[in-house]
C-alpha cells in the first residue's frame, strides 16, 4: 500500500493526469503517417518565402491583365476542383490521389509563368532536383525495406516486423522528404556559408519602436525574419565535412555545389550540403521504422484525460457507411440496383410474384392462412404505443439517429407549460425500403440491420446466422407470444426491396427473428394486427405495381368481413402514398385498394399512412356533403434517407373526389424550397464521384476541336470588349466546326441530348421534354467549347512568350544535365557507374520522369508541331501522349463546370418547373430532417398521434403534437 502511495505522490509531482502507453497499435505505424512532415514542410515553403522574397513578390509581379487573369483561372479552377476534399476526407484512396495529381499538374503549370522568378526560387532546379531526389529516396528505400524484410524472414528481428509498408505511403514519404530538401536548399544551400552575408541589416520602420538592446531577443529576432534565416541556414547547412573525412564512403558520396561565378578550377570534395539534409531524413526515418518494427512498442507523450476521452469516444463511434452516392459514376451498387430494376420490370414483373408464393403456401386447412397473416396477440391491452417509420437503410449516422430514439425507454416533450412523457412504443412498424440503393445482404447488414442493433441490442442467445423455421420462436420463459412483453416489430417491403424479387427480403425479414432488440414473429410480406381498443392495422404490400394482388385483396376481404366489427377503426399502412404520387404524375393507381377501403370498409379506414416520400406531410379532409372514406392522410418517409422536398406537393388539394388541407409539412414550404439551392452550391461536394462520367462526357465534346491553332485575332484586340467578341466568335465557329467536320464530338452532343430529353420525367409534355433537353444540352455544350478555348489561349500565350514549346520535349531534363555537371561536379565518375550499372535505366527513368512531370510542355511542344505540319504529321502513339496531356488539365477545369450547369439545371427544374423532385434532392444526400410518428391508444379508445422530428442540428429533438382524439375516437361523432 505504502508504495501505491508513493507512486500516486510522483505523478503527481510531475503534474500528470494520465500516462499512455500504446502496445502495437492495430492501425499503421505511426512512422507511415508523413501529414507531420507535409505541415513542417509547408511552414518551412512559407517560411523561407515569406522572410527572403515576399517585398521582391510584390515589386516585380508583373503588371499584365493577361498574366493575373491566367493566374486567377488557373488557381480558381484548382481550388474548385479540390474544394470537396477541404476540411474533410471523403475517401482516402481518391482524396490523396487528387492531393497529388493537382500538386503535379498545378505546379508543372506555374512554373511556366512568368513572374515566380521574383520569388528568388529557380523552379527549373526545384522541380529537377526534387524529382532526382524523389527516385533516388524511393529506390533507396525499396531496398532498405527489402533488407529488413528478409532479416524478419529469417528470424532476426522482432515477427511484429512482419507487416509490409504500403506502397503508397513510401511514395507519399519520398515526396515529402524531396519537397524539404529542395525548399530549404533553394533558400539556402551553401550561399549561407560562401558568402558570409551580415546579420545587421538596416531595420525598417515597421520595429523602428524596439530598443536598442532588445535586438538580440527571440522576439526580435523572429520579426527580423532574414537575420534569423541567415542563421537557420548556417546552422542546418553549414559544411559537415570533405569526401576525405569519410574514407569508406568517399567514393559514394554527392560532392558539394561549386559556389563560384562564372568557371571554377578545379573541383570540390566538401558534401554537399543537400546530400547532409537528404541523409538525415532518410536515417530518421529509418530510425523510426526499425526501433518501432523491432521492439513492437512505442512511447507516446502523456495525454490529458480530457484527450484521452476524446479519443476513446472517437474508438468506440460506430463505423456506418455514409449516405449513398447516387450520382457516382464509379459505385457497383448503383449499376447492380439498375439492372435488378431493370431485370425485375421486364422480366418478372407481372409473370412472378413472390406475393403469390406467399399465399400458396398459407393455404392449409383449419384457419391456417389467418395464422400466417393476422396477429391478434396485442388486441387485450388496456391502451397501447406504437410507431411507425419508413425509408430507412441510407446513411448510417441518420439511421441509426431515428433508431436510437426509438429506442429509448421515454421521450420527455414540452407541451406549453406542461411536460409529456411518451414511453417506447410496444410495436414498431417500418413502410417499407430497407436498404439502400439495392437489397443485398451486404446493405441490409450494413445499412439497415446495424444502426438499430446499435440502438437496441438483441438478445446475448442470439445469432445473426440463425434461420427462424417456425415463427414466432418466442423467448426462453414465454410460452405463446401472447405473453412476451417487450416491443416488437411488423415490416411491409417497397419498391427497393423488390429489386431482386423480394428475395433479400424474406430471409432477413421472414426468416429471422430479431431485428436488434425488437421481435419479428411475422411470417410473410403483409399482415394484419389486430390492436387494443377495436383498433386494426393492415400492412398491405404493393410490390412494384402500386396495387395488392387478388390473392391479398381476398385475404384483407375477409379479414373485414369476418372479424373487423362495425365500429372498428382501421389504418391502413402502405409503402407508397398513392394520393400524392397519383396527383403528381396525373395518374391513378391502387385500385384494389381503393376497391377495399370505399366499397368494404365503408368510412372505418380513419388513417392512410405510408412512407416512399422522404419527409413528413399530413393532410385532413375538409368537411363536404359527399361520404369521407379516409379522413386522414399521414406520409412520414423520414427514417433515414435522403429527403425529399415538400414544396413540390404543395398544391395536393384532392384525392377521389374528396378535398383535402395540409394541416403539417415537414420541412415547411419555404425551408424545402430554400434546400434545393444546394444544387448550385454543394453539388460536387456532395457528389465528387460524378467527375468520372462529366470530365470524360466534356472531354469528348471538344475532342475533335484540339488544337485552336488560330488565335491572332483574339489576342491582337485592343479592348475587352473586343477580346470578348473574338472569343465568342471563336467558340462559335468551334460549334460550327463540330457540326460539320467532328464527327467523334457530334456523336458525343447528339447521344448526350438524347439522355437529356429522356431524362427529363414525362409529367411535362413532350414538346416541353424537347425544349428542356435541348437547353440543358446546349449549357452544357457551350460550357464544354469556352473551356476548350481558355485552355488553348492559355498555352497559346505561354508559347508566344517563349514560356512553352522552346526546345523539345525533355527541356528539363536537358537544362538539369547542364546545371547538374556545371555545380555539382562527379570527380570519381559515380553518376557513370551508376549508368553503366543500370544499364542505362536510372537517368533515363529521370528523363522521361521529369518529361511526363512537364505536361504543359509536352502539349505545346505537340500543339505547335500540329498546327505546322498537321494532323497527318502526328504517329498513333504522338496522338495518345498529346490528348492524354490535354485531357489531364481540361478533367480539372471541366468537372466543377460540369456539376455547376447540372446543379443548376437541378435546381431551375425542382423550383421553376416542380419536376426531378427525386434527383434534384437525392444529389444533397441530406442526413438532417429525420422523423418518426409514435401513436397511444388511449384506454378510451381515442387515439393520440404524436410526431417527433430531429432538426438539423441533430442536438434537439423538435416535436409537432397532433391530437386528434374526437377525429380518431371510436364514437359516432
Amino acid at each position: 500500500m505504502g508504495s501505491d502511495k508513493q507512486s500516486v505522490g510522483f505523478l503527481e509531482t510531475l503534474k500528470m493526469e494520465r500516462v499512455r502507453t500504446i502496445f502495437t497499435p492495430a492501425y499503421p505505424y505511426p512512422h507511415e503517417h508523413s501529414r507531420h512532415a507535409i505541415i513542417a514542410v509547408v511552414i518551412g515553403c512559407l517560411f523561407f518565402i515569406s522572410s527572403d522574397n515576399i517585398h521582391t513578390l510584390v515589386e516585380k509581379l508583373d503588371n499584365n491583365i493577361k498574366w493575373w487573369s491566367m493566374y486567377g483561372c488557373l488557381l480558381g479552377f484548382f481550388y474548385f476542383f479540390s474544394s470537396p476534399f477541404i476540411g474533410k476526407t471523403i475517401k482516402p484512396s481518391y482524396s490523396n490521389f487528387s492531393r497529388w495529381y493537382i500538386a503535379w499538374i498545378l505546379v508543372a503549370a506555374v512554373y511556366h509563368l512568368p513572374s515566380f522568378q521574383s520569388m528568388g526560387v529557380d523552379m527549373r532546379m526545384n522541380l529537377s532536383m526534387f524529382l532526382t531526389i524523389f527516385v533516388s529516396s524511393i529506390l533507396f528505400l525499396i531496398v532498405f525495406h527489402i533488407i529488413f524484410y528478409g532479416l524478419w524472414y529469417i528470424g532476426l528481428v522482432s515477427r511484429v516486423a512482419g507487416k509490409r509498408p504500403e506502397i503508397s505511403t513510401i511514395l507519399q514519404n519520398c515526396a515529402v522528404l524531396s519537397i524539404a530538401c529542395c525548399v530549404f536548399y533553394s533558400h539556402c544551400g551553401n550561399r549561407a556559408i560562401l558568402r558570409e552575408r551580415p546579420l545587421e541589416r538596416k531595420n525598417s520602420n515597421w520595429f523602428a519602436f524596439w530598443k536598442k538592446q532588445e535586438r538580440n531577443t527571440w522576439l526580435a529576432k523572429f520579426l527580423r525574419m532574414n537575420e534569423l534565416k541567415d542563421q537557420v541556414c548556417s546552422s542546418w547547412f553549414a559544411p559537415v565535412g570533405s569526401a576525405s573525412d569519410y574514407p569508406l564512403l568517399s567514393k559514394w558520396v554527392i560532392y558539394g555545389e561549386l559556389a563560384c561565378n562564372g568557371s571554377c578550377v578545379g573541383s570540390s570534395d566538401g558534401i554537399s550540403p543537400i546530400y547532409s539534409l537528404w541523409a538525415t531524413f532518410i536515417g530518421l526515418y529509418i530510425a523510426n521504422y526499425v526501433v518501432e518494427r523491432s521492439t513492437g512498442w512505442a512511447l507516446t507523450h502523456p495525454v490529458s484525460v480530457k484527450e484521452y476521452e476524446k479519443f476513446k469516444k472517437k474508438q468506440m463511434k460506430p463505423d456506418f457507411l455514409d449516405m449513398v452516392p447516387w450520382y457516382s459514376g464509379t459505385s457497383a451498387d448503383l449499376f447492380k440496383t439498375v439492372f435488378d430494376l431493370l431485370v425485375s420490370v421486364t422480366v418478372f414483373l407481372g409473370r412472378f410474384d413472390m406475393r403469390m408464393m406467399q399465399a400458396a403456401m398459407s393455404k392449409v386447412q383449419d384457419g391456417g392462412e389467418q395464422g400466417d397473416l393476422l396477429y391478434d396477440h396485442l388486441s387485450e391491452k388496456d391502451e397501447m404505443w406504437f410507431d411507425f417509420m419508413a425509408d430507412t437503410g441510407d446513411g448510417g449516422n441518420s439511421s441509426y439517429t431515428v433508431a436510437r430514439l426509438l429506442a429509448q425507454p421515454s421521450i420527455r416533450l414540452t407541451r406549453g407549460d406542461s411536460v409529456v412523457t411518451l414511453p417506447r412504443g410496444n410495436l414498431l412498424l417500418i413502410g417499407g425500403d430497407l436498404a439502400y440503393p439495392n437489397p443485398s445482404a451486404f446493405t441490409y447488414e450494413r445499412r439497415f440491420f446495424r444502426p438499430f442493433e446499435d440502438a437496441l441490442e438483441p438478445p446475448l442467445w442470439y445469432k445473426p446466422e440463425h434461420v427462424a423455421v417456425n415463427k414466432p420462436e418466442v423467448p426462453c420463459g414465454v410460452s405463446e407470444l401472447k405473453q412476451y412483453d417487450g416491443p416488437q416489430c411488423f415490416v411491409i417491403p417497397g419498391n427497393h426491396d423488390w429489386f431482386d424479387g423480394l428475395n433479400t427480403f424474406m430471409r432477413y425479414i421472414c426468416h429471422k427473428s430479431w431485428l436488434g432488440g425488437w421481435f419479428m414473429p411475422q411470417k410473410k410480406s403483409y399482415f394484419a394486427l389486430q390492436l387494443p381498443k377495436r383498433w386494426w392495422v393492415f400492412g398491405l404490400d404493393l410490390a412494384l405495381l402500386g396495387d395488392i394482388d387478388v390473392y391479398q385483396f381476398k385475404f384483407f376481404l375477409e379479414v373485414v368481413k369476418n372479424k373487423v366489427g362495425d365500429e372498428d377503426s382501421v389504418i391502413i399502412m402502405t409503402h407508397e402514398p398513392s394520393w400524392l404520387i397519383d396527383w403528381y404524375w396525373d395518374d391513378v393507381s391502387g385500385k384494389n385498394i381503393s376497391h377495399l377501403i370505399s366499397d368494404y370498409l365503408k368510412g372505418r379506414c380513419r388513417l392512410r399512412m405510408a412512407g416512399d416520400l422522404h419527409h413528413y406531410m399530413r393532410h385532413s379532409s375538409v368537411k363536404s356533403d359527399g361520404p369521407v372514406h379516409v379522413p386522414h392522410l399521414l406520409v412520414n418517409g423520414c427514417g433515414g434517407a435522403f429527403l425529399h422536398p415538400t414544396h413540390v406537393f404543395s398544391k395536393f388539394k384532392k384525392f377521389q373526389g374528396v378535398s383535402y388541407e395540409c394541416k403539417a409539412a415537414y420541412p415547411s414550404y419555404v425551408d424545402s424550397s430554400r434546400i434545393a439551392l444546394g444544387n448550385i452550391l454543394k453539388f460536387r461536394k456532395k457528389n465528387w464521384q460524378f467527375d468520372f462520367i462529366g470530365g470524360i462526357i466534356y472531354f469528348i465534346l471538344v475532342f475533335s476541336m484540339f488544337p485552336q491553332c488560330k488565335l491572332d485575332h483574339i489576342l491582337q484586340e485592343r479592348s475587352f470588349s473586343g477580346h470578348l467578341r473574338s472569343f465568342i466568335g471563336t467558340v462559335w465557329s468551334a460549334f460550327i466546326y463540330m457540326l460539320e467536320h467532328s464527327y467523334v464530338s457530334l456523336a458525343g452532343a447528339l447521344l448526350l441530348l438524347i439522355v437529356a430529353i429522356t431524362f427529363v420525367p414525362p409529367k411535362v409534355s413532350r414538346k416541353k421534354r424537347v425544349i428542356i433537353g435541348v437547353l440543358h444540352v446546349s449549357a452544357h455544350l457551350a460550357s464544354a467549347l469556352i473551356l476548350m478555348l481558355l485552355l488553348e489561349l492559355g498555352v497559346e500565350t505561354c508559347v508566344r512568350h517563349k514560356l512553352l514549346a522552346t526546345s523539345g520535349y525533355h527541356t528539363l531534363y536537358q537544362w538539369y544535365r547542364t546545371v547538374e555537371s556545371e555545380h555539382f561536379p562527379d570527380p570519381t565518375g559515380l553518376r557513370a557507374r551508376i549508368e553503366q550499372w543500370t544499364h542505362g535505366l536510372y537517368p533515363a527513368c529521370i528523363k522521361y520522369l521529369m518529361s511526363a512531370f512537364d505536361i504543359p510542355e509536352v502539349m505545346a511542344v505537340t500543339r505547335s508541331n500540329l498546327c505546322k505540319n498537321g494532323i497527318d504529321s502526328l504517329s498513333r502513339a504522338g496522338a495518345y501522349v498529346y490528348y492524354a496531356s490535354v485531357f489531364l488539365y481540361f478533367w480539372v477545369f471541366s468537372t466543377p463546370v460540369v456539376s455547376l450547369v447540372f446543379g443548376s439545371y437541378l435546381y431551375i427544374c425542382i423550383n421553376w418547373l416542380h419536376i426531378h423532385f427525386d434527383e434534384a434532392f437525392s444529389s444533397l444526400r441530406i442526413a438532417n430532417y429525420k422523423a418518426f410518428t409514435r401513436f397511444h391508444i388511449k384506454s378510451d379508445g381515442d387515439l393520440e398521434v404524436f410526431t417527433l422530428a430531429v432538426d438539423k442540428d441533430w442536438n434537439c429533438i423538435i416535436f409537432q403534437i397532433t391530437s386528434i382524439t374526437m377525429l380518431f375516437s371510436t364514437c359516432s361523432t
